[in-house]
């Protein structure tokens, strides 16, 4: 088997670390590992597959110099922009972690559940596109029920915890919640998020549009008919809750048929990455404590509107920095490589 050399940039990030997590647990096949970061980062130590490495600077010229083969972007749609065009002329393929090339028409956006086939227009540009985290534990419940009964709209809430803000939105949610029990609340003043997160729900994840969305709940939107290669209606509103990791969804989902629960349950069972968690009358339910350190999307409280057959609901949860970036990314690789041969 062919062994790569990989460049992770954003080593010292939540993602960075949990990728190196992942190609550990996959057994990615590594020639060697080459973590990069920003100057204030270079020179740090990490322990990575079982080994200490030193962190280096990302420059224009590092991909070249270490014969990067396979570089995961992680570090922000700034850096990826400025960064990622140097890893592609070096010969890399690019796997983007943040938002800034996903709706590019010529950089696939994939899911490897959904659109694996979408991974070989990476030879456009050489970069494939890691979806938004919220996007991706959606469209893995979405597309087997697109495929069999034709979706019309959807209207998801979703329910994101403050890893998704990364480090410092973890930090901060420890810090107040600590403050709390120290009866200092009162002193917190919010840094990561617009409000106080602990013992709060903030409706407002990325800035506000123009038209009253805001770019988090855009992303969910446009993103997933790029995904799905579909045009159905869908809306959004994402919430920031006080939770540390996982993401998770009320999804009501409108099909241009009839659909019964049983039928739906069974398909969910049947797709991958999915796991059925439907009883409510013994309290089992998807929740973030359940699906946090997994790869799989949970999907629980599935039932048929009261007034329309053709409505179905339910509520999916996920671990966003797993299946909603660093697994889905590794995926990816893994996907292209088998490609490659």
């Amino acid at each position: 088997m062919k062994k790569y050399v990989v460049a992770v940039v954003g080593a010292s990030g939540a993602v960075g670390e949990e990728i190196f997590k992942i190609l550990q647990e996959r057994d990615f096949p590594i020639k060697k590992l080459v973590p990069l970061a920003s100057a204030r980062s270079a020179g740090e130590e990490i322990e990575a597959l079982g080994q200490r490495y030193k962190i280096l600077e990302t420059t224009h010229d590092i991909f070249e110099k270490e014969g990067v083969e396979i570089a995961f972007f992680s570090a922000g749609g700034s850096v990826s922009a400025e960064f990622a065009p140097s890893a592609t002329k070096a010969g890399a393929l690019v796997i983007d972690n943040t938002s800034h090339f996903r709706m590019n028409p010529d950089v696939p956006l994939v899911v490897p559940e959904v659109n694996p086939d979408d991974i070989i227009q990476w030879k456009k540009t050489g970069i494939i596109a890691n979806p938004n985290c919220s996007t991706i534990q959606m469209v893995q419940v979405l597309y087997p029920l697109h495929k069999k009964f034709e979706i019309k709209r959807v209207d998801v809430s979703t329910y994101q915890a403050v890893s998704g803000a990364g480090k410092k939105g973890m930090e901060e949610l420890v810090m107040q919640m600590q403050k709390f029990f120290a009866f200092e609340l009162d002193e917190c003043e919010p840094k990561a998020f617009a409000h106080r997160i602990a013992l709060n729900l903030i409706p407002h994840i990325d800035v506000f549009m123009p038209n009253d969305y805001t770019k988090e709940e855009m992303k969910m939107l446009k993103e997933t008919n790029k995904i799905l290669h579909s045009d159905f209606a869908l809306s959004a509103t994402c919430v920031r809750v006080p939770v540390l990791r996982s993401h998770s969804e009320a999804i009501t989902i409108h099909f241009s048929t009839e659909v019964e629960v049983i039928q739906a349950r069974e398909i969910l069972q049947k797709s991958p990455n999915i796991v059925v968690v439907d009883n409510p009358q013994e309290s089992l339910y998807p929740m973030p404590a359940l699906a946090t350190d997994t790869d799989e999307t949970y999907v629980g409280r599935i039932r048929s509107d009261l007034y329309d057959k053709k409505i179905l609901h339910l509520w999916c949860v996920a671990d966003q920095i797993r299946v909603g970036a660093a697994t889905n990314a590794v995926k990816i690789a893994q996907k292209w490589t088998q490609i490659q041969g």
